[in-house]
This record gives C-alpha cells, sequence and structure tokens, in this order.
C-alpha cells in the first residue's frame, strides 16, 4: 500500500490495535487524523472489525468525516453468521442449511443430520483470541471435532454454527460487489464468478471475472434493498448440486477483488461511494462485464495445485493492486482506498477527474448526455427478477485484465509457489524413474524400441532360434 500511487498520506493507527468491544481507541485516532487534516474526509472501512466499529461510532463522527448511514449496528448484524442465516430466511434468501446446537449432543447430531463433512463456523469470528489454534471456518469430519468445537465456545466468544457442506467445484463459486446510496439504491453493482482460488477452491480470489448472472445480482439486490443499506458490500455465494446459488457470506465492506468492477471509465465501488457521499452525481457506468481480475503469485500457485490458468484477454487494466484480504480503514479522496488513512477533502473548487479525463456530473449542468443502450452493464436499479442461467462470455469479446501484485514483505505466497514448482518436479522425475529398467534411463523421449531386423540366412544354415525374451531390448520412457 505504501508504494500506490493513489496514497497521499499514511496515518498510524491505534496503539496495540482495535479493540472490538472498546473502540474508543479508535475514535481517539480518527480524531487526531481528522485535525492533521483539517477538513472533513471520507471514511471507508476496509474490514469487518473496523467497519462494526466505525459504524457504533459514526454519530461521534459526523462532523470530521463523511460515513455511510448504517443503522441498528447493521454491520455488527450482517457480519454475525447466525444472524445472517436469520435474514436470508425471513427474506427468502437461499442459505446453506444451517443449525446453531445449544450442547455438545446436539452439535454430535446435527453432524450426522446435515451429513459429513460439515462446515462449522463461529458466528462472530472478529471475537476470536489469537494464539487459541481457532479458525473461523473449519471442514469437521466426525461427530467428536463437533462435539469439541462447541465446547470450545466461551473460548471463542461466540456460537457455533454448523451447516451443509457445498462441494467447490467448476462454476461453483460466485461473488457480487455493489455501492449503494441511502435506501439501498445502487450506484454500481455486479456479480462475478471465482475462477481460481488460494488455497485452492477455498480462499481468497486469485483469478475472477466479471460476468452478470441475475441470479446473484437479484440477491444481492434484494438484501441491500431490504436492509436500507448504504455504503460497499461484499457477498460469496456457492453454487448448489441443483444450481441454487447460495448466500455464504455478507462483508460489510469492499471485497478483496473490489477493482474487478471497475467500469470502462475507471469508475468503482468505492469510487463511486465518494462521490455519492460529497454530494456529487456518481456517472452511468459505461461497460465493465467480462473484465478479468489476476492476483499473479496466487494465481500462478493456485494453477499449479489446482487446473491451468484460464487465458489472459489483452489489455491491462490500471489501478490499486488487490487480491489480500483487505485492512484497516482509508479516508480518501476516492480514487483508490487501502491500508491506513489517506488525506482527501470533502468539498473543492473542481469536481475531481476520474480515469480517462471524465469529469463526475454533479447536476449543475442538466442529465448527462444519453447513451446508446447496451445489451449487458453493471446494475443500475433492480436487477432482473428471479433466477436465470448465467451468460458465458461471448466469443471475441474483449476484456480487461486487473492485475494485482501484493506486498513485497509477504514472503509466503512465494515460498509457496516456489515448493509447489519444486515438488511436482521432483515428484513427476520419482514417477517417470520408477519401475524403468536401467538402460532404458538414457533420453526422455517416450518410446518403445522394437528388436532391429536382420538379414536372414538360408533356411538350411540357420540355427534354431533361442527362446524369445518377454522384455523389449530396450525401454525409454519420458
Amino acid at each position: 500500500m505504501g508504494r500506490s500511487r493513489y496514497l497521499r498520506a499514511v496515518h498510524p493507527g491505534p496503539d496495540g490495535g482495535l479493540d472490538p468491544e472498546a473502540p474508543d481507541a479508535l475514535r481517539e485516532c480518527l480524531v487526531r487524523v481528522s485535525e492533521r487534516i483539517g477538513r472533513p474526509a471520507v471514511l471507508v472501512a476496509m474490514d469487518d472489525l473496523s467497519a462494526i466499529a466505525v459504524s457504533r461510532m459514526a454519530p461521534l463522527l459526523t462532523d470530521r468525516f463523511r460515513i455511510p448511514h448504517q443503522p441498528d449496528n447493521l454491520p455488527a448484524r450482517v457480519a454475525d453468521k447466525a444472524e445472517l442465516s436469520r435474514l436470508c430466511a425471513r427474506w427468502d434468501v437461499p442459505h446453506p442449511e444451517t443449525v446453531i446446537p445449544a450442547s455438545g449432543a446436539e452439535a454430535a447430531e446435527a453432524t450426522w443430520r446435515l451429513g459429513l463433512p460439515v462446515v462449522a463456523k463461529w458466528s462472530r469470528p472478529w471475537l476470536l483470541p489469537a494464539g487459541t489454534g481457532l479458525r473461523s471456518t473449519t471442514l469437521v469430519h466426525t461427530t467428536a471435532e463437533a462435539r469439541g468445537l462447541y465446547e470450545r465456545s466461551a473460548e471463542a466468544g461466540s456460537r457455533l454454527l454448523l451447516q451443509r457442506f457445498l462441494p467447490a467445484g467448476p462454476d461453483t463459486d460466485w461473488f457480487f460487489h455493489g455501492a449503494f446510496a441511502r435506501g439501498g439504491h445502487p450506484l454500481l453493482a455486479g456479480s462475478g464468478r471465482k475462477e481460481l482460488s488460494w488455497p485452492v477452491r477455498t480462499g481468497l480470489t486469485a483469478v475472477g471475472r466479471w460476468l452478470p448472472d441475475p441470479a446473484v445480482e437479484e440477491a444481492g439486490l434484494r438484501l441491500a434493498d431490504r436492509l436500507g443499506y448504504q455504503g460497499i458490500l461484499d457477498l460469496d455465494f456457492r453454487r448448489d448440486e441443483r444450481g441454487c446459488f447460495r448466500l455464504v457470506d455478507f462483508n460489510p465492506r469492499p471485497g478483496a477483488q473490489f477493482r474487478l468492477f471497475t467500469d470502462d471509465f475507471g469508475l468503482d465501488v468505492v469510487q463511486a461511494m465518494y462521490l455519492d457521499l460529497t454530494g456529487q452525481r456518481v456517472p452511468e457506468p459505461v461497460g465493465g462485464p467480462g473484465r478479468i481480475f489476476v492476483a499473479e503469485n496466487y494465481a500462478l500457485l493456485a494453477a499449479v495445485r489446482g487446473r491451468s490458468l484460464p487465458r489472459r484477454r489483452a489489455g491491462a487494466g490500471s489501478g490499486p493492486s488487490g487480491g489480500s484480504a483487505p485492512g484497516g480503514v482509508a479516508a480518501g479522496a476516492g480514487v483508490g482506498a487501502g491500508v491506513g488513512v489517506a488525506e482527501g477533502a470533502v468539498a473543492a473548487p473542481e469536481p475531481p477527474l476520474l480515469p480517462g479525463g471524465r469529469r463526475p456530473e454533479d447536476g449543475s449542468d442538466g442529465p448527462p448526455a444519453p447513451r446508446a443502450p447496451r445489451a449487458a452493464g453493471p446494475v443500475r436499479g433492480r436487477g432482473a427478477s428471479g433466477p436465470g442461467p448465467s451468460r458465458p462470455t461471448p466469443k471475441g469479446e474483449r476484456g480487461r485484465t486487473e492485475p494485482a501484485w501484493f506486498a513485497a514483505d509477504d514472503l509466503g505466497p512465494f515460498l509457496a509457489m516456489l515448493g509447489a514448482f519444486l515438488g511436482r518436479g521432483l515428484g513427476k522425475g520419482a514417477r517417470a524413474l520408477r519401475g524403468v529398467p536401467r538402460q532404458g534411463r538414457r533420453t526422455a523421449r517416450a518410446v518403445v524400441r522394437a528388436p532391429r531386423q536382420r538379414a536372414q540366412p538360408p533356411a538350411a544354415s540357420r540355427p534354431a532360434p533361442p527362446e524369445a525374451s518377454t522384455e523389449p531390448d530396450e525401454l525409454v520412457t519420458r
């Protein structure tokens, strides 16, 4: 983040980190930042914990920052996986079958009823203490594991949920990003498919594609409308064996791959939120579907361990790096967001230029010029109602690739990638040499050479042939 061309200044966070139950340290830190900036700035939380803390202290910061209005402690409610399960049931949003056990015996019984393996989640993962070995999500294979996890509920600080396991596979993992004005009105929204992830089939997006799907878009828009959501959200869906998209996670902040949802002029969900909070008109999005997000190092690692990397389309998008889970709080001018706090003024003599040289319309000069209708584009207003088949990217449709390299001080992905390559090479060599006769280890061509034919002597003088060997005279393998 410190090397981003969108960053103007960095302000240190609260000493000792952020305590979700005692956000006073964050409030004091933000007050100091506001005094340094000298003008109100837009505040965008970049992880669940920050979103919850900022929402709780929003009434105390309204004179210093522009913050999305989130009523009734909304970020904490939707980030709580138990509350999210109830909201989905109330509003008929497909969700994995979920059980909240009240005892260890109920946890063991639920695993049998749901069918092993079972996904175990803590309802408030941000409360998990460090150093305990507890993970926000665990795949449980036995009833004893489920009972053991339940017995650690007090240590985890929240309730245990057990969910039916939805197997991963091609075309199963989807996501929805959106920026919303007051009352759940969409400013910019879209659905996408996770092509590759790291760890494979379970982790963050390594390769993602902006691909409209009516069912995913309708579910995301319906949730935002029912909640009266203002701000940015990131939803994760998984398609079950019957083709139904089920909501598995609700993140009340920008997702790791938010730059995937960028229109042809560089407008993304963070920038749209900035324009709305500063009283400027958000331009109508132009283009976008077909765009690809690639986190190069994770994508290469996932391709080595998983399947082949999809062919990248021509052209490379520009923008801040993304990919790993965002963290911290960003307050800034809206062209990018990331860890820390970046200065930015709410009001300026001239509206800021968007990428591509376009200025946002502030409404003072009348409505924008009409545009020709498009066959597909970013979601504005209500999406198509009801589920429908996903639209494959038409052959020959041009897309853009959003590259995302991660910080050089994070050596974990590089070392894992190097280990994967070395391990694959050693394993391949061992498999090739296993069972091959020594005389056959001289070349790398995969052929079996038959005995050479020699000129035959006359039948009368030809001796009786020796017993033929069952082995070829030379076996050469790759």
